[in-house]
Formats: C-alpha cells, sequence, structure tokens
C-alpha cells in the first residue's frame, strides 16, 4: 500500500487511528498495540502477500535472539553473547545478501570466470534492506545492554510500525517503544492529529506534484540511448536530483505525519540537504538515520577516527562503499559510494590542512558534486552515466533553446497531459518551463520548514489553511497521476 493512494489516505489511515484510539480509551492496551501490528501486517502484504512469511520468520528470530542478549549471559548454554551477536547479524546480512546480490554475485562471478551458473532470479522483497538494518540495530542494542523488552508483540510493533516500516527513517529501540507505553499517547490528541495532517500534506505535494513533475524529464535522458546536447544532459541530472530529494522527502514527511497522529515522533531524516557547505554537512542532513547507522555500525567499529590517519580514511571510504551497495546489487551503487567516500576523505584532508572556501563557492561545490554523484546512482549503465556528464560538459555554441528541444510528450502534472495546458501558454514560457521548475524547486529548498519544525510550532488558521490548500492540491494531483512508486521502494 502506497501513501500516495486514495485507500491509504482515505480508508486505512483514518480507521486505523480511530479504532486504535478507540481501543485505548477502553484500556485496551495490549489489544491496540495488536490492532496497530495487524495494520502494519495487512499494510506490507497489501503490496505482496508472499513475502509476509518472510517478515514474520524474521520478526520472530530476532526477537528470540534479542530477548537472550538483554538477559546477560545465555542461561542454558556456553555460548558467548558476542558469538550469539555475530550469528545474529551474520544471519540477517545473509537473509539480505541472499534476496539482494545473489543474482548480481552470480552475473559477475559468470563474467569473470565463465562458469555459465545458472542462478534463479531473486525478486528482492519490499523493505528488506530496512527492517535487516533495524533488526540489527536491535540486536546490538540488545547486546550492549540498552533494551529491556521481552514482550513478542511489542518487538513487533518497534519493527511493523507502518509509517516507518517500508522505507524508514531506521530508528532504534529507545526512540520509539517507550513513546508508545507513556500513558498520555493513549489518548487522542487533537493538536498532533492537526499538525500530522500538515506535515503528511507537505509530504504528499512533494511526492506528487513536484517530484513527479521531474520524474518524466530525469527518465528520458537517463533511459534514452540518444546522446544529450548540454541542457538536456543538465535538465537530467538536475531533474533526478531534484526527484529523489522530492520524492524520498516527501515520503518521510508523510510518515512522520502519519505517525504523529499515533502521538509517535519519529527521528527527522532530512535537513534542507542541499543547503550544505560541505560533503560532511551534506551527510548530517541527507538520510540522516541511515548515516548514523554506518556511523555506529560500520565507520566506528572499523576504528572510527580512533586510529591513524590513514586508517581513518580507510575506514571512511570503507563504510562509504558499504553504504552505496546497501542501495542496491549494481556497480553503479559502488562507485556513487566510492565517490562520496573520497570526496569525505578530501574534505578531511582538506580541513586538516586548513583549506577554507567562501560560503557562495563551498556551496556551489558542494552541490555540483552531488548533482553528479547522483548521475550514476540513477543511471542504468557506466555507458549511460559518461553519456550524461559528456552532455553535462558539452559546452554549446549558443545558449538558445527551442521549444522542440523540451521533451512536451513527456510532461505530467498531476496526470493531465501537459500540452492542453501548453496550449493556454505564451511559446517563450513553454520554452522555458524546465527552468521554471527548477528555479521554483530551488526557492522551496530555501524556504520550507521540514517537519521537525511543524512539529515545534502551534499550527495556527494561517498554516492550517495553507496545508489545506497543499493537500487539496496534493489529493488532486494523486488521483489523477499515473506516477506512484516511491523511488526507495527500490533499495
Amino acid at each position: 500500500m502506497l501513501f500516495n493512494s486514495a485507500i491509504y489516505l482515505f480508508a486505512f489511515l483514518p480507521l486505523t487511528v480511530v479504532v486504535y484510539f478507540w481501543l485505548c480509551r477502553a484500556r485496551w492496551i495490549t489489544a491496540a498495540q495488536g490492532w496497530l501490528v495487524l495494520a502494519s501486517l495487512f499494510f506490507y502484504s497489501y503490496w505482496k502477500q508472499e513475502y509476509l512469511p518472510l517478515l514474520l520468520g524474521s520478526l520472530l528470530v530476532n526477537f528470540l535472539i534479542g530477548n537472550e542478549l538483554s538477559k546477560g549471559r545465555m542461561a542454558r548454554s556456553d555460548l558467548p553473547r558476542r558469538a550469539l551477536l555475530i550469528a545474529g547479524i551474520v544471519g540477517n546480512l545473509l537473509l539480505l545478501g541472499y534476496f539482494k546480490y545473489a543474482n548480481f554475485l552470480a552475473d559477475n562471478l559468470n563474467a569473470m570466470t565463465g562458469w555459465g551458473l545458472d542462478w534463479p532470479k531473486v525478486v528482492l522483497p519490499l523493505a528488506i534492506s530496512f527492517f535487516t538494518f533495524q533488526q540489527i540495530a536491535y540486536l546490538v542494542d540488545s547486546y550492549r545492554g540498552h533494551t529491556r523488552e521481552y514482550d513478542f508483540l511489542r518487538y513487533a510493533l518497534f519493527i511493523t510500525f507502518f509509517p516507518q516500516l517500508i522505507a524508514g527513517p531506521i530508528v532504534h529501540h529507545h526512540e520509539v517503544m517507550p513513546q508508545f507505553a507513556q500513558r498520555r499517547n493513549w489518548v487522542l490528541r487533537h493538536r498532533n492529529i492537526l499538525t500530522g495532517l500538515c506535515i503528511f500534506a507537505v509530504g504528499l505535494f512533494k511526492k506528487v506534484v513536484i517530484a513527479d513533475s521531474f520524474a518524466p524529464w530525469a527518465d528520458q535522458g537517463f533511459d534514452s540511448d540518444l546522446s544529450l546536447d548540454f541542457f538536456q544532459a543538465w535538465v537530467t541530472s538536475l531533474s533526478y536530483t531534484f526527484q529523489l530529494y522530492f520524492d524520498f522527502s516527501g515520503y518521510c514527511d508523510m510518515a512522520m505525519g502519519a505517525s504523529l497522529m499515533f502521538n509517535i515522533r519519529l527521528p527527522l531524516n532530512f535537513d534542507s540537504p542541499y543547503k550544505s557547505f560541505d560533503i560532511q554537512e551534506f551527510w548530517r542532513r541527507w538520510h540522516i538515520t541511515l548515516g548514523r547507522f554506518l556511523r555506529d555500525y560500520i565507520y566506528i567499529p572499523l576504528g572510527g577516527n580512533r586510529c591513524a590517519e590513514w586508517q581513518t580514511y580507510a575506514n571512511l571510504f570503507i563504510t562509504f562503499v558499504i553504504g552505496g551497495l546497501w542501495h542496491g546489487a549494481s556497480w553503479m551503487f559502488v562507485i556513487w559510494g566510492a565517490l562520496h567516500g573520497a570526496a569525505l576523505v578530501i574534505h578531511r584532508a582538506w580541513k586538516a590542512m586548513g583549506g577554507r572556501l567562501p560560503k557562495s563557492l563551498a556551496w556551489l561545490v558542494t552541490f555540483l558534486f552531488v548533482n553528479v554523484a547522483w548521475v550514476f546512482f540513477r543511471a542504468n549503465s557506466l555507458e549511460d552515466a559518461m553519456r550524461v556528464l559528456r552532455g553535462m560538459v558539452d559546452l554549446p555554441g549558443t545558449l538558445a533553446l527551442t521549444t522542440a528541444d523540451i521533451p512536451t510528450a513527456g510532461f505530467a502534472w498531476g496526470g493531465w497531459s501537459i500540452d492542453w495546458w501548453l496550449q493556454w501558454l505564451p511559446p517563450a514560457m513553454v520554452a522555458q518551463l524546465p527552468y521554471i521548475a527548477a528555479i521554483a524547486a530551488a526557492a522551496v529548498l530555501l524556504t520550507q520548514p521540514n517537519a521537525s519544525r511543524l512539529m515545534a510550532v502551534r499550527v495556527g488558521w494561517r498554516l492550517t489553511v495553507g496545508c489545506a490548500l497543499l493537500m487539496a492540491v496534493g489529493v488532486y494531483a494523486m488521483l489523477a497521476s499515473t506516477s506512484t512508486v516511491f523511488l526507495y521502494f527500490n533499495f
């Protein structure tokens, strides 16, 4: 089930909220939490029922291991807790590796050795990357004594809570479960409902109005075999840069908004990352919970910055190569991760030498690097990436751009044919539409409040009216749109 679907917005979400708080009001707290688990499992299996047993099996095994780790030394075994932790982590990684990387490994072995392995095609289960990482974090937290959860129902709620199940944020046990145990959160709070709806409206608008408008331009540039000129290449790369941000941050806003309706606050996952002045700051603002996971469970265990300088550089690079590979079984993701790892190494060395740039130049360098790196993230192959990059450096002899250069057949706004709208616009304006859209998106980036700021302010009538308008436009676009899937569902 998708956040940007009528069945979710008009049936599933309101019904789940009403029943949950009705059960809480009757003091049937266990039943209320059980209802949330059942609703979340329905939400997950609505996409594909075949992977529900996989999710349930993973929940049970990880709960049992975490339960033993939380108790201290095991009661009926001489096996050290560290060995049990390692076994749990390896088991999760093997499960993820089979579904996500088996075909990738087989294809590369065949290419290198010519063995001709006939590996069956494995379909990636929805959300396996996210719930696997979250459960690994739970096991480590249990080993460290940071969890006290011995109830399978509450553990299942922690993992399957539907607002963050499919694409994060990746949360820790201590960030969510204590909130479900607080009595004041068992009462429907109208302020949280209103604020949650406002945050959800912003996220829906980001997804169906902004992200889905950039999608045709990005797809036409990346998925075509044709060479791109300077303008087409930059429209292609910038379109994907904006599409990805608005798509994923829109999802996270909708997740935070829906969660707040249950009086549960999820951690912020985006904090205007394209405003960053260096690559380190970018990773403090982009997909914050993934960056935190990579830092806490890969970078620091490798030694972090508590070792020789060259080892610190190696740890940074390795961490981001792994982070790139986590996104998908493709060398393009490895290249993307390696680029970011190398950029962080260069940035750290630059800072160590006392290097500084003017703020405007620092922002420009950071944004251009991120934009170029996204080309590898989106491209289907190295050849496609190089085709776009060659166009980006192919300076034109003239700055003229005609209407014929604009892929009007591929434009979409809310599912209506853009050609119907274009007939009412002057030809000069039609020729500039990609730039108008890019400028509008940049203006929103510079002024938008993120979800955490909306949570911190009291929602007055002006903000309510503004969010209602966003919701209305978003729902209109949602009902008319044919583009539905969030990009991060692929990872």
